[in-house]
């Protein structure tokens, strides 16, 4: 099988669809230059799956593809080719990637249908896919940080699609700088591992990690890799670089899907999974990663209650449940973090395509508060809808539940998690069946609260169509990670396939204490049972009793109001640090800027002008004026010489 050529397809094909239709981007054929777009992304969906199935032909100890198409740098002795390398762990991702990708562009044709610009979106979106594949299928730091900064690129450019509408563009400009502060700490990380090491090759890195912990919060490991983190808070959401991701609902509904779904916020939780071995070095990083991760999967819950945007619901929704990955990878779980990312990328990218169903259908409405009784309305759609809805809040068997509570379960039994870290998980699981609950119950059930004038009808196949493949997925998607403690009452008594294909390229728990299947029925169960009470509480609050909500709100205002408004968290950076910060530009702009240097210019230059002015003066073309200065000349020459 020719390797170099099918990984070319696999990574050509989108950009060669960026290329046709970025030279068309004027056109206005929506439904072109979507097959266009689509026929790319489905093409590198059958490549991902040509070379998948390859790595499952190879011995699982030698599962890996590894081709190098160019030197890219050279300097003395140091050598970065533009390389890419196919292992289980990205296999994975490539898989969803271009799957997921695929899906969402196929909905985007109809969803996009009316938009001028149309071309123009398709290009970006296949430029997206372009990028985020050169950074899972990368060999070293280098090539991954051109994906990294790549998929920022494309984020920005999606994100702010719109920019006609000022508040759109700032959106976009908002995700490009956020990324920025955490793509600086990337940079800075690259290089601290490359002082120690001397390579960027992950090969490198991995088999050059120590088996001893470092201790030291000083050391060159804990650095390196804190620094990662931190950029892998900008890229992933993560307290305190998240508050791009809500903004990042002003572009179109299907860009939701592929930057919360299939791309760029995974990135951040690939690149510490891809570097376990170093990331298991450093325990006081790994430390760092499980708080901020266990934080920022409750505090961006608590926002989502009381949110009536349906996208931006969805969006903390996804910061919360990139928490939840976060804490995987700080409690060592790393399988279960690819895991959740797995089936996070099916019901998330369901529910913000049945969002954009939902808009499409209201003719660009939003806000929950204003629909209602849609179920009648849109079957498919809620059908979809609603197992998406079992899938995020933990319900068995559907595939949210098997890698949520893999996580709860590692976060308490991991030498690297404790009991805090299990319950603050169960409480962000409570908090995500409540509002989760609440979206389902305002948007699709109960009365109607729209316009009569309005009349909502079922999207078209191309938008539903990937709605029922994501629904399939969600429900059966979490069975390839079954826990042993299921699966050893299940007849023929099946494997936990998932963690069977990554065990060459995760390390392992060391001193993980076996678990008692008491204690996993006890945990799971305990999970389950206060979500689905939370839901129950939701669906009374809003569908039983909605005099309840205004109640409560009156009774709690100061605290309605601080999560209304989201901690103000936006307003906290707004004047404690964007405010300051322009205004100390405006400072070295006009005392450094204007006074020093331009008035230093100007100065010098005012002097070398009237110097100038003044020989001009000496020249000015009269010969009685030229007479005269020879005759002084010669006096004084004749005087100099007669004294000596």
């Amino acid at each position: 099988m020719n390797h170099p050529l099918l990984i070319a397809v696999l990574i050509l094909a989108p950009l060669i669809g960026f290329l046709i239709n970025g030279l068309r981007y004027q056109k206005n054929s929506a439904n072109l230059s979507g097959i266009l777009a689509t026929s790319a992304a489905v093409l590198s969906f059958f490549v991902s799956v040509i070379l998948v199935s390859e790595i499952f032909s190879l011995p699982q100890e030698s599962r890996k593809i590894v081709v190098q198409f160019f030197e890219w740098i050279h300097v003395d002795s140091f050598r970065v080719n533009f390389g890419f390398l196919l292992d289980p762990l990205n296999s994975i991702m490539i898989l969803i990637i271009t799957g997921v990708g695929s899906l969402i562009h196929l909905f985007s044709i109809g969803y996009m249908s009316h938009d001028h610009g149309a071309a123009k979106y398709f290009a970006y979106l296949n430029l997206f896919l372009f990028n985020m594949l050169i950074l899972v299928l990368a060999d070293n730091l280098l090539v991954m940080f051109v994906g990294w900064e790549g998929v920022g690129l494309c984020s920005y450019l999606l994100i702010g699609f719109w920019f006609k509408d000022s508040q759109k563009a700032a959106a976009g400009m908002k995700a490009f700088v956020t990324n920025r502060v955490g793509d600086a700490a990337f940079l800075l990380g690259i290089f601290i591992l490359f002082l120690t090491f001397g390579t960027v090759q992950f090969s490198d890195l991995v088999a050059m990690a120590p088996s001893v912990a470092e201790v030291s919060w000083w050391g060159p490991i804990t650095l390196g890799t804190l620094f990662l983190f931190v950029g892998a808070t900008g890229k992933s959401a993560q307290i305190p670089l998240y508050v791009w991701l809500p903004d990042a609902m002003a572009g179109p509904t299907p860009v939701s899907a592929l930057i919360h779904a299939a791309t760029m916020v995974t990135a951040g939780v690939y690149m510490i999974i891809r570097l376990n071995p170093l990331f298991l070095a450093a325990p006081n990083t790994m430390a760092v990663i499980a708080v901020i991760g266990v934080l920022t999967a409750v505090v961006a819950a608590c926002i989502g209650l009381l949110q009536n945007d349906i996208k931006k619901i969805l969006a903390y929704s996804t910061v919360s449940q990139l928490g939840y990955m976060f804490l995987a990878c700080g409690v060592g779980a790393f399988g279960a973090a690819l895991f959740h990312l797995m089936t996070h990328a099916f019901f998330k990218a369901l529910m913000f395509l049945g969002s954009g169903s939902v808009i499409h259908a209201m003719h660009e409405e939003q806000d929950v508060r204003k629909m209602g009784g849609l179920k009648k309305y849109l079957p498919i759609t809620h059908a979809t809808f609603f197992i998406g809805w079992l899938a995020i809040i933990g319900m068995p068997p559907f595939a949210g539940f098997f890698s949520k509570d893999e996580i709860l379960g590692m976060s308490f039994q991991s030498p690297y998690g404790n009991a805090a870290f299990w319950a603050l998980g169960v409480f962000g699981a409570i908090l995500t069946a409540f509002y989760m609950t609440r979206l389902m119950a305002l948007t699709f059930w109960g009365k109607a609260r729209f316009s009569d004038k309005l009349h909502p009808h079922e999207s078209p196949w191309t938008m539903t169509l990937p709605l029922c493949v994501l629904a399939f997925l969600s429900a059966v998607g979490g069975w390839i990670g079954i826990p042993h403690v299921i699966g050893e009452l299940l007849p023929g008594h099946p494997e936990n396939f998932l963690e069977k294909f990554l065990e060459h390229s995760i390390l392992p728990i060391l001193d993980l204490p076996k678990a008692m299947p008491t204690m996993e029925y006890l945990l799971m169960g305990t999970s389950v049972l206060l979500a689905a009470l939370s839901a129950y509480f939701a669906y009374t609050m809003y569908l039983l009793k909605p005099e309840w909500p205004k109640k409560l709100a009156d009774k709690f205002r100061p605290l309605h109001e601080l999560v209304s408004n989201k901690f103000y968290v936006d307003e906290i950076y707004e004047s404690s640090l964007i405010q300051p910060l322009i205004q100390l530009s405006k400072n070295i702009w006009l005392y450094v800027d204007v006074n020093l240097i331009d008035k230093t210019t100007y100065v010098v230059s005012d002097l070398t002008k009237g110097c100038g002015g003044f020989v001009r003066i000496l020249q000015n073309g009269n010969a009685q004026t030229y007479a005269t200065y020879i005759s002084i000349g010669i006096v004084l020459i004749l005087s100099i010489l007669l004294m000596r």
